[in-house]
């Protein structure tokens, strides 16, 4: 049997598998520890939710890429060491807020500092060049490319995050970003890089019909840091194995989570708030405020996630026939940073106008 053959009866397998496992996880999951799962907190500033629904899509997850690293070790002959590291690490510390640990915020990002510091000094991950002369000539330091990588997988981790809140939202974010991957590894031919992608783009799409239009299942803070996480890993992976691809075409399709966490970061410091606490004024909320005026409620909060990720969509397209070009990434990069202000400043005043 090819090698071809191999991994599409394994990815078969696994996309049955998958849905089995977040089946099984989303019916066992209301009755661990008394409901420990369950989200029952409505007043919180993100919850856009009226009955209580198990955050177990993390769960679900790890349990399917756990089973992934297996068939692929089985098959291949080979284990995906790094992936299953950040994959474990970064999910048990999100699991331990899903499971009501009281942590600090700042406590949390602590530990997410610290697990992340391990991964990138005991895997030796790294970049290579960028499309900014003065920039590379600081990533020749050690020491500066360790923390230029930790900011790009606390940016994502915590981008991903933050838009963790309305059905969908998130999910369809991150398979389009995967699916952009996916399409520059596998015209590459870079097969484990494409196997890998795949696999989190099948637990994505299976995930989707438990969480869109309707949820009955959340990711929960498990599931986005742990997709996050793999999502930042993924495009530090296509940039090193792909140097004909502009490294600001992967700073375009990571924009949207950027900028969310960037551009929150500095207006909560503005208004004399902790940038570490949720608050109700980023895009996407204010966004779901704006459709709220004009239809029903179980209407907008999947439209919200349908109309930003066209958006986001039909901003991403055009760039992907120019990838490999520095100067159009850089200038539409920077575009989209002036076009998200200016599109934020007009939800915001409508939403004071009211």
């Amino acid at each position: 049997m090819s090698a071809s053959s191999e991994s599409l009866s394994l990815m078969s397998i696994f996309a049955l598998v998958t849905f089995f496992v977040m089946l099984l996880t989303k019916k066992f999951s209301s009755k661990i520890g008394q409901g420990i799962l369950l989200d029952k907190d409505f007043d919180k500033p993100q919850a856009f939710h009226k009955e209580a629904i198990p955050r177990c899509g993390g769960i679900a997850a790890i349990i399917c890429l756990i089973i992934f690293f297996t068939f692929y070790f089985l098959i291949f002959n080979e284990f995906l060491t790094k992936y299953f590291i950040l994959s474990f690490a970064i999910f048990l510390l999100g699991f331990s807020d899903d499971i009501k640990l009281k942590i600090n915020p700042y406590y949390r990002l602590i530990l997410m500092i610290i697990i992340l510091m391990f991964f990138i000094f005991f895997t030796s991950t790294n970049i290579r060049a960028l499309d900014l002369n003065f920039v590379n000539l600081w990533m020749e330091n050690k020491i500066f490319m360790t923390l230029f990588i930790l900011l790009c997988f606390l940016f994502i981790i915590n981008g991903a995050n933050l838009i963790d809140g309305f059905n969908g939202l998130l999910t369809i974010h991150l398979l389009i970003i995967n699916l952009v991957l996916l399409s520059i590894n596998l015209n590459n031919n870079h097969e484990e890089l494409t196997m890998i992608l795949t696999s989190q783009i099948v637990i994505l799409l299976t995930f989707l019909l438990f969480n869109f239009p309707k949820a009955t299942m959340f990711l929960g803070d498990s599931g986005s840091y742990l997709f996050g996480a793999l999502v930042a890993y993924n495009i530090i992976e296509t940039n090193n194995l792909n140097p004909q691809v502009s490294s600001f075409f992967f700073c375009v399709l990571l924009f949207y989570l950027f900028f969310e966490v960037f551009f929150s970061f500095f207006r909560k410091l503005y208004l004399g708030k902790s940038p570490l606490k949720p608050d109700k004024n980023h895009l996407h909320m204010l966004m779901f405020k704006f459709l709220e005026k004009s239809r029903k409620y179980e209407d907008c909060n999947y439209l919200n996630s349908v109309i930003i990720n066209l958006i986001y969509f039909c901003l991403i397209i055009p760039i992907i026939f120019f990838q490999e070009n520095g100067l159009v990434c850089r200038y539409w990069f920077f575009s989209l940073l002036i076009l998200y202000m200016v599109f934020y400043y007009i939800l915001y005043s409508f939403e004071k106008k009211q």
